[in-house]
């Protein structure tokens, strides 16, 4: 037994010597390269963005350790190099901006301080970082910005609409909204551009559409932004839709917020408008310019907002595909007869969408679907949400079915939601939302001949598409639940940029309710550029005495003291989250003049009631 354990004494410290022989050679190996590398690459806090509006854009990157179970690795110096294209880059040459090697173990917002950035420039940047032993990591794979059009003067677009967009609101009330307009213009080229982009400002939601291709997969945009003070332009890569020849540019407005009772003007109609700037760039350096002008036509589309876009009444759309027109959006249509557009003058400042874009983030699955009567249809989506519901339709022509969207079980028809769907001449069609979205766990279905089946039928959240970066799960299968009702709860509520009281009734962005979730928000999610939008939209309600509304950007609402003062909390919060001063300087005259504001409503440093009830 002696024996037998003084042998396994021996073969244990072999092991351990063996071990570490061979742990030692990995270190060294390890150590003669860079123990992290950086990896997604973001240019103010979005990957890849087009058409930034801000002089100086800021570079963040994130580290992966090379060999993960290591200890103590870190960033101690980092070098950028910005160049005007990518074959400059391959050879380590920058023109627009090489950093130098820089000691430090900052990766988040750094600065661009190269050559001033000219409108449409289009940047391409990498990335090296030392580690802690000072060496260097390999060069990230490449990665673009580009600029949008960053002066008044580079605008040479004119705003225009439909003519039956001026409607005065007691007339709408009686006879409702007209049809959300299409737009369009045809135009012949030379050749293939080899770079084109368009920047699509709109007063209400747009969809792009270039020789009848839809150019992307967003919806509802731009965000919701206070029309009362300013639009935001989206930027598109349209270069592979064009082509020799003759081509063309469809837009469909939808009327949305466009009719939001306080953002009404007097320099501007109540209904959607648009401005488009188009720049075509060809291989011999020759460039050309598409606008927004007199000579667009116009047609109405075959979708009608329903509702009046306010409280208890966001209603929904009605379509009539028995007015589609399948090539109105292609260049082969015939467009002789469609009237010309309006030009409008509406003083709006114009400001780059420099956020993430709303999209269809999560498929739902219904869960059951029963004939509450003959005919009548109610379906059961499983789970509460806002977003879309997708059904494929078969009935005569002319046919008119019923949508009605509930949050009980109880009720056909929940805050007015409803939507309706006439089959055209084909018999066949399918249902979607288009430029409103509904609310929800049942859809009841009135007007059917024929009832889809259960697989038929999809819903889909929409939400900012903002990505996850926070988990949490443990033993609990309780504390899970509500964890994730939460998260679920806060994507509901985050469609178009900003936090939402309710989806379903007010739409307002309350600053109590933006309180109330900021701290989940970004523990779970990457809201850098969500914020910093919102932040804006804050600055833009604030009224000349100083004075905040209590929700951004829709100014009405009801709240106190600690709803305007999200003022404050936004900006210093993302500060602490990102150490990002630069948030902190735009906001802070903001916080100033509402700080001042409140000093005239305080006596001995305690606040008085003032306004309302």
């Amino acid at each position: 037994m002696l024996k037998f354990e003084r042998g396994w004494i021996l073969l244990s410290w072999f092991a351990v010597v063996l071990f570490a022989i061979t742990d030692g050679v990995t270190l060294r190996a390890a150590a003669a390269g860079c123990s992290v590398k950086p990896q997604a690459l973001t240019c103010e806090y979005l990957a890849e963005p087009l058409g930034l509006d801000v002089a100086q854009p800021r570079l963040s990157w994130k580290l992966t350790a090379t060999h993960p179970k290591q200890r103590g690795q870190s960033q101690t110096a980092y070098q950028i190099l910005v160049a005007s294209n990518k074959k400059l880059l391959a050879i380590g040459k920058a023109d627009l901006w090489d950093s130098g090697q820089v000691t430090s173990d900052q990766s988040v917002n750094l600065i661009y301080a190269g050559k001033p950035l000219a409108s449409g420039q289009v940047c391409y940047w990498v990335v090296r970082v030392a580690d802690e032993t000072g060496q260097w990591s390999r060069w990230s794979a490449p990665r673009q910005w580009s600029m949008g059009l960053l002066h008044p003067e580079d605008w040479h677009a004119a705003w225009i609409g439909a003519t039956n967009a001026i409607r005065p609101e007691a007339d709408r009330a009686r006879s409702g909204n007209p049809p959300d307009p299409w737009l369009r213009k045809t135009f012949e080229l030379p050749a293939r551009p080899a770079q084109a982009v368009i920047y699509v400002a709109s007063v209400g939601y747009h969809e792009l559409y270039v020789n009848g291709h839809k150019v992307d997969d967003t919806v509802l945009a731009p965000g919701t932004t206070d029309y009362r003070v300013r639009a935001r332009y989206v930027t598109y890569d349209i270069t592979k839709f064009l082509r020799r020849g003759r081509n063309a540019i469809g837009i469909w407005l939808g009327t949305a917020w466009s009719i939001f009772p306080p953002y009404q003007t007097e320099d501007k109609p109540c209904g959607p408008l648009v401005l488009a700037q188009a720049e075509l760039r060809f291989k011999d350096g020759q460039t050309r310019q598409i606008v927004t002008d007199a000579t667009w036509k116009t047609h109405p589309s075959p979708n009608t907002l329903l509702g009046n876009w306010d409280a208890n009444n966001f209603g929904g759309e009605a379509y009539d595909a028995r007015n589609e027109l399948p090539d109105w959006d292609a260049a082969s249509c015939d467009d002789a007869a469609w009237p010309a557009v309006t030009v409008y003058h509406p003083d709006l400042k114009l400001s780059a969408m420099e956020a993430l874009p709303n999209r269809r983030v999560k498929p739902i699955k219904p869960l059951g679907m029963q004939e509450v009567k003959p005919g009548v249809y109610r379906v059961d989506l499983g789970v509460n949400f806002a977003g879309w519901v997708e059904v494929p339709l078969t009935g005569a022509p002319g046919d008119r079915v019923e949508f009605q969207f509930s949050e009980r079980a109880e009720e056909a028809m929940t805050h007015n939601l409803h939507s309706t769907y006439v089959i055209g001449p084909s018999g066949k069609g399918t249902f979607c939302n288009r430029f409103n979205y509904a609310v929800g766990r049942w859809v009841q279905i009135s007007g059917l001949k024929t009832a889809p089946t259960l697989d038929q039928i999809r819903g889909w959240l929409i939400r900012t598409d903002y990505q996850r970066v926070g988990e949490f799960e443990c033993n609990d299968p309780l504390l899970n639940r509500i964890y994730q009702t939460a998260l679920w709860t806060f994507e509901n509520l985050s469609l178009g940029d900003y936090v939402v009281d309710c989806p379903q009734r007010e739409r307002r962005g309350y600053g109590g309710d933006a309180h109330a979730t900021m701290d989940t928000a970004l523990d779970n999610f990457s809201l850098g550029a969500f914020y910093t939008k919102w932040a804006q939209d804050w600055r833009d309600v604030q009224q000349p005495d100083g004075d905040i509304p209590y929700t951004a950007p829709t100014y009405s609402g009801g709240g106190g003291p600690g709803w305007s003062g999200f003022c404050i909390t936004l900006p210093e919060e993302i500060y602490h989250r990102y150490g990002d001063t630069r948030i902190l300087e735009e906001n802070f005259p903001m916080m100033q003049r509402w700080l001042a504001f409140m000093d005239t409503k305080a006596t001995n440093n305690i606040l008085q009631r003032w306004g309302g009830d």
